[in-house]
């Protein structure tokens, strides 16, 4: 989703459409991929942006931000986010899921999936602990030293955190996240941000970059409208059936919200 009220030379990088055209460059992407893995990646490979997985008939597909293989066939999906996401655990289980789906055919076996990380940027603290970063793979309860060895990896980014968990290069990079200007660029210490800040700029000063940002968001403000009138006629059912604990929970449950318009046939004009 773009912001409805920022133009395109407003955007930080914390913005899906601006995020997703800087990391289409194939060095830039590894470079980040790097500083946030904290090893070397020889190569990444097609860069696919803003990609859709929609592996089950009717299932609920899944847009992803930025996916990318390296040389060695290693997955990485890397996400935005932004507004504090109770569900992101499971959102992330549900990723990594889905990925696993595109990249393995009926009859194959397990052994055909390749490592995959799943990568959450986020501008909110999902755990609560101030950390810069959160590692997460599946380990045994009863002995904390054996992993399971999946190749199923998920970390978790927040652009505000104060631990000394991370390089002072990650920290540059985590602030400039939502601070992506000129004035943050001039004075960066490190190289990383210095580069994707001119990509930055050259996406910004780009006229066709321009025109598709500016045809997004005029979609996304009709859907925005549409959503709005359709959440209008689900509340007026909802309080004439004295169902408003259903309401309470429409608000705030997407997949439940949706349950209804189709039960009550409230269907997109």
């Amino acid at each position: 989703m773009y912001s409805t009220e920022k133009t395109i030379q407003d955007l930080n990088l914390e913005d899906d459409f601006l995020f997703a055209k800087v990391m289409s460059d194939k060095e830039i992407c590894r470079k980040v991929l790097e500083k946030i893995l904290r090893q070397p990646i020889k190569e990444v490979v097609i860069p696919t942006t803003q990609r859709t997985i929609d592996i089950l008939f009717e299932g609920k597909g899944i847009r992803l931000d930025v996916y990318v293989n390296d040389d060695k066939g290693t997955v990485y999906n890397v996400e935005m986010q932004r507004g504090k996401r109770r569900e992101l655990p499971k959102r992330s289980r549900y990723y990594a899921g889905n990925i696993d789906l595109d990249l393995i055919s009926s009859g194959m076996p397990y052994t055909a999936l390749k490592k995959a990380y799943v990568i959450f940027i986020c501008t909110f603290d999902p755990f609560k602990k101030k950390r810069h970063i959160y590692t997460f793979e599946n380990t045994c309860r009863e002995d904390s030293s054996l992993t399971l060895q999946d190749e199923s990896i998920k970390i978790f980014l927040y652009t505000k955190g104060n631990r000394e968990d991370v390089d002072e290069e990650m920290k540059e990079f985590l602030t400039y996240v939502e601070n992506t200007t000129d004035a943050f660029a001039k004075g960066a210490k490190y190289p990383l941000v210095k580069e994707l800040h001119k990509k930055v700029r050259d996406v910004k000063q780009n006229k066709e970059m321009e025109v598709e940002y500016m045809t997004l968001l005029q979609r996304d403000r009709e859907n925005i409208e549409q959503g709005e009138e359709k959440m209008a006629a689900l509340t007026k059912i909802l309080l004439k059936e004295n169902r408003t604990k259903d309401l309470e929970r429409a608000l705030e449950d997407a997949d439940f919200r949706r349950k209804l318009f189709a039960a009550y046939k409230i269907a997109e004009k």
